[in-house]
């Protein structure tokens, strides 16, 4: 069966760079392993040059690996690359893709020539591309723009599975509080708990279309995890990077101040540094750092000691909650969709919710602080976003919603400093004196 290809928002972005440099640099392109980079850039490459050439270093022959080592003779290279590809290049009309260009550092650090020669147009597509062994004997060439790929979003989703009227209608006629009842919301929360579910990759989301089965589904995410997890171990033998990833859910569940390292390994935060940092260049997760000073810089104020990590897709997220059987059976999501689980799904929400806001573009931050009366007991705002010089904090709630006190307190203590509190929750939207209280579908269209 043919492949779907998706609509993504990345390809009005790989535009915007084809337009404005017009081959004065490359296009790095970074993102986790089965986003779908190198989908969306063939796709791009098809519609938008004469030819190209896609070299895709995962599988490359060893004479086109070897053509990188020496970038004296421009002509020469590009005369045997249109050889081994049987593809005639066109000058300014021609894209050369460089396809998990980190397998093969030498051609990356050959970007500066190809961009300097001003013949063709380049873009490369990388996964875990910071890794120190794959850059540590190359020059990084600064001819490179970076732009970043996440899993599908919310509307990318709907888009996927035929729904291409609703998000236009929330966009367009934005008094929610006036149209979107509990009926209304129901059937809507219902349609991003399926997004909840299936998640953002690609290849769940077209087995999904597929099959309309939710366990051949989950086979596909567990296949999709099993390959970050090899990825882990090849890069720490030990097993502790792996370990790590895989008890995300569980702390995520216990709903702690901040993630315990020690508790979860046995290891001190500063011996896992270089581990943590070569797990957030994955992008398989997303960190979420507390800023004990809540003010519009937010990053000035960023406490590097005390952060959360979420999984860079919520999909694969819930498949690694339910890791204990062989396979999450239909029964199961078909309980989570009809809202009739019974249990507490609230680390499920948060971490859609770090999802989608990471994916706008805006990093994640969280602030707790303690409580007026008592030193011992901490408030927590789960999330933080700037506007208009002000802030804008985040309670996430799948269930209790009616108490806020988190929210209450934050805006107590910082009234100068935020433009409006924001709960997200799964009932209809609703406005409680300054508090706007909106369900999760709506949250893409206050970031």
């Amino acid at each position: 069966m043919e492949k779907r290809i998706f609509k993504r928002k990345i390809y009005d972005r790989i535009m915007e760079w084809k337009q404005s440099s017009k081959g004065r640099n490359a296009l790095l392109i970074e993102g986790a392993r089965r986003v779908g980079k190198s989908t969306v850039v063939k796709e791009f490459a098809e519609r938008e040059y004469k030819t190209y050439i896609l070299i895709d270093f995962s599988r490359a022959s060893k004479e086109i690996i070897e053509l990188f080592d020496d970038m004296h003779d421009l002509n020469f290279f590009f005369f045997r690359l249109q050889q081994l590809f049987g593809v005639a290049l066109h000058q300014r009309e021609s894209l050369i893709v460089l396809d998990e260009v980190q397998l093969c550092p030498k051609a990356r650090q050959a970007i500066k020539h190809l961009v300097a020669d001003g013949r063709y147009d380049y873009v490369e597509t990388g996964s875990l591309i910071s890794i120190r062994k794959h850059t540590k004997d190359i020059l990084i060439p600064s001819e490179e723009r970076r732009i970043n790929m996440y899993p599908l979003d919310y509307e990318e989703f709907l888009w996927a599975i035929g729904n291409n009227v609703t998000f236009d209608l929330l966009k367009s006629n934005r008094d929610w509080f006036g149209y979107l009842n509990d009926a209304t919301n129901r059937g809507l929360m219902r349609d991003f708990r399926l997004y909840v579910i299936i998640g953002g990759m690609p290849q769940a989301v077209d087995t999904y279309l597929a099959s309309n089965n939710l366990a051949e589904v989950d086979t596909v995410k567990r296949d999709i995890l099993n390959l970050y997890i090899d990825d882990f171990e090849k890069i720490d033998s030990s097993g502790t990077l792996s370990m790590l990833f895989k008890s995300l859910p569980g702390e995520l569940a216990k709903n702690k101040l901040k993630f315990e390292i020690n508790g979860v390994l046995g290891k001190r935060l500063d011996d896992m540094l270089p581990l943590l940092n070569e797990m957030q260049e994955s992008m398989t997760v997303n960190f979420c750092y507390r800023c004990s000073d809540p003010s519009i810089g937010l990053g000035l104020h960023r406490d590097t000691d005390d952060f959360k990590i979420y999984m860079g897709d919520t999909g694969l997220f819930v498949t690694m909650a339910f890791w204990d059987r062989d396979s999450s059976e239909n029964e199961i999501y078909n309980r989570i969709l009809a809202d009739k689980l019974s249990v507490d799904l609230g680390y499920v929400f948060e971490n859609v919710a770090a999802q989608m806001i990471r994916s706008s573009g805006h990093s994640l931050y969280y602030n707790t602080f303690s409580n007026r009366k008592d030193s011992k007991k901490y408030y927590e705002v789960d999330f933080l976003l700037t506007k208009r010089n002000k802030l804008i904090p985040i309670e996430i709630k799948s269930s209790g919603y009616k108490t806020h006190k988190s929210l209450d307190e934050f805006c107590r203590k910082y009234s100068d400093r935020v433009e409006f509190p924001l709960m997200v929750y799964t009932k209809a939207p609703h406005k409680d004196g300054n508090l706007i209280m909106i369900p999760f579908y709506l949250l893409p269209l206050y970031l």
